[in-house]
């Protein structure tokens, strides 16, 4: 029992929950085999079997799945001293890993990041571009840039901006096509939207827009793929106005058309969200991201 150490736990908690090792391996950053051994060493260890293996990778055994609850406090008691240690470190230097969406990391920040980086040269940047949530809590990001206000526990929250939306397409496609004068000619044409997810599709809704996923001609998830598809030409699409004021090959249409805009959310952890390097970069953030939309 002396080698149950918490990466153990951090190992079978990964297995857990991805189902594979393979998968585990991923999200841990390691590899397969080592994942692997030290799922042995934590069975080794507690004297019982933990996970049935099958063809299409691993479940919990009985004993495993009591262990989850317990394993994931565990977690979370780990998580919680790391940032109570690293909210103690007062030095104007360091890392600071922000995670925010795709299309804003593409964007948005890197203007906002190079004259951090200028500006603070001590202060190295770790840029996660994710539509996923990653969790603050276990520092997987310090900063978090969120197009919804959070409702975790013990975070700081700062409501920064919004990203106004408008309509575009490529100038080429509308060369080919013709400029629509109403949005019931544009319906008429190609659009490009989301795939699975209902985002758009509920926004538009808003608008009095009854249309459903079969409604774009060309759909993705990835939200700079969409965008990029906007550019070469697929057809008509919804963008955020600050990326697209840079793309001089497409077009706006309809300017006068108030969309709903995105709002911007900063988030860190209270425990951290005062230290020096976090707060430097925090502010940062906020002023950049108010002067990309003014």
């Amino acid at each position: 029992m002396e080698n149950l150490d918490w990466s153990l736990i951090r190992a079978f908690l990964a297995v857990a929950e991805t189902g594979s090792l393979s998968a585990a391996a991923r999200t841990l950053g390691s590899s397969q085999p080592t994942v692997g051994r030290q799922v042995r060493e934590v069975e080794t260890a507690l004297g019982v079997e933990l996970f049935q293996r099958h063809a299409k990778g691993l479940s919990l055994t009985e004993t495993g799945a009591a262990m989850l609850s317990a394993a994931k406090r565990m977690r979370d008691s780990v998580g919680e001293i790391a940032l109570i240690a690293a909210g103690q470190d007062m030095r104007p230097t360091g890392t600071v890993r922000i995670t925010a969406s795709v299309i804003v990391a593409h964007f948005v920040l890197p203007q906002i990041l190079a004259r951090l980086r200028r500006d603070e040269p001590g202060i190295e940047i770790e840029l996660v571009a994710t539509d996923s949530s990653d969790n603050l809590l276990f520092r997987e990001a310090d900063i978090a840039l969120r197009m919804y206000r959070p409702d975790q526990l013990d975070m700081v929250t700062l409501h920064v901006t919004d990203l106004p939306l408008g309509i575009y397409a490529a100038k080429s496609y509308l060369d080919r096509v013709g400029r629509p004068d109403t949005v019931e000619d544009a319906f008429k044409l190609d659009w490009v939207g989301y795939d699975r997810s209902d985002l758009m599709l509920r926004g538009m809704r808003r608008l009095g827009w009854a249309v459903d996923r079969t409604f774009f001609a060309t759909r993705t998830d990835d939200q700079a793929g969409n965008w990029q598809l906007i550019r070469a030409g697929c057809g008509i699409g919804i963008a955020q106005i600050a990326t697209a004021q840079d793309a001089p090959e497409v077009e706006r249409l309809f300017p006068d058309m108030a969309l709903p805009s995105l709002p911007v959310w900063l988030t860190a952890h209270e425990a951290m969200r005062r230290t020096p390097r976090i707060a430097r970069v925090w502010d940062a953030l906020a002023q950049g991201l108010k002067s990309a939309v003014s």
